[in-house]
């Protein structure tokens, strides 16, 4: 399926008018079911679907590990996009006992949820012994970019990568929904086998609640963000030993929670 299509726009730019077609970002529904069940429903950009399907289902807890999930059938119709996953019966067990109908919005993060006992799950600190300086995260923000092929294209998405030690970036996966793009990040990498402590998650958008408890799943201790973090955010990272980091962009961020994590910049 296609992830842009092209349409006619109207291009004002002060008096002048010019008629031109432009390429605009797909946002589709895209239905997970696990064992013949469905579960949850999200508007996402069809591309790398079997990444997203792994990294929801870990970020979410609905598999422990990537073993966990045995197949990934993507099925196409005229309504959208069916991930049908076959888990093993542990998880699927344990999918029935948090059971919730998500009817998925972009970038809803928490909406659909049964209770309160839903939004803050039982997560242990994250014991990451990750030091990184300063620059390497404005260096892999600033390369970032570059990497972002459907948002040059379309102005409209989303991204999430893995940044190692050396400022290199890797995993790269956008989408119209920034927490859509932190899994699919999430599922390039487990498949992969990376290791948690090596580095940290960089996005393209605010740092809500969800993005630090979704990466705190995956044991990873640094999450820095382009924008803002929420209150909820900052205190769910406190809670959960990650460091998180916001305004993340021109070689200057600012620091909301585990400065011990990061070295001094000596520059």
């Amino acid at each position: 399926m296609k992830v842009t299509v092209e349409l006619p726009v109207i291009r004002l730019q002060s008096l002048l008018r010019k008629t031109q077609v432009d390429s605009i970002a797909e946002e589709i529904p895209v239905a997970f079911e696990y064992n013949g069940i469905a579960h949850t429903v999200m508007l996402a950009t069809p591309a790398d679907l079997e990444d997203f399907a792994l990294g929801f289902s870990l970020s979410e807890g609905i598999v422990e590990q990537r073993k966990d999930v045995f197949d990934v059938e993507i099925i196409s119709s005229e309504s959208g996009i069916t991930l049908r996953l076959s888990v093993a019966g542990d998880s699927f067990v344990r999918l029935k006992e948090r059971r919730r109908s998500l009817a998925g919005r972009t970038g809803c993060g928490l909406c659909g949820a049964e209770s309160l006992a839903q939004v803050m799950r039982d997560l242990p600190p994250v014991l990451s012994p990750v030091a990184i300086l300063p620059a390497v995260l404005y260096q892999g923000m600033a390369r970032l970019p570059t990497y972002q092929k459907l948002q040059q294209v379309t102005g409209a998405t989303h991204a999430a990568c893995w940044v190692n030690g050396a400022g290199e970036i890797s995993h790269v996966r956008e989408d119209i929904g920034r927490h859509n793009a932190l899994d699919k990040t999430i599922g390039a990498l487990a498949k992969t086998g990376f290791e948690p402590q090596s580095g940290a998650i960089l996005i393209t958008s605010r740092a809500s609640f969800e993005m630090v408890q979704k990466s705190a799943a995956m044991g990873v201790g640094i999450v820095a963000a382009v924008s803002a973090p929420t209150a909820a955010a900052i205190r769910l990272a406190e809670r959960l030993n990650v460091t998180l980091v916001g305004f993340l962009r021109d070689e200057q961020c600012v620091i909301y929670t585990g400065n011990h994590l990061l070295l001094e910049n000596t520059q």
